[in-house]
């Protein structure tokens, strides 16, 4: 699996749900994904470690930044 080297989870206030951001070299995917918008700070790192997973990269934890 591709190691994906950071991601960013952030909410988008005109949609009103999370955008997540994995970037992988010098591509960069965006996802937007259903959570509630009061999700705590684990919730919104596994979200963005599941969704990195769906896309078929490989990512840590402790390379997700969370925008609020």
């Amino acid at each position: 699996m591709v190691k994906a080297r950071h991601a960013a989870v952030s909410w988008d206030p005109k949609k009103k749900r999370w955008l997540v951001r994995i970037e992988v070299g010098g591509e960069v995917i965006k996802r937007p994904a259903k959570v509630a918008p009061d999700a705590g700070d684990d919730a919104l790192r596994s979200l963005a470690v599941v969704t990195a997973q769906e896309e078929g990269f490989e990512l840590d934890p402790a390379g997700v930044a969370i925008t609020r």
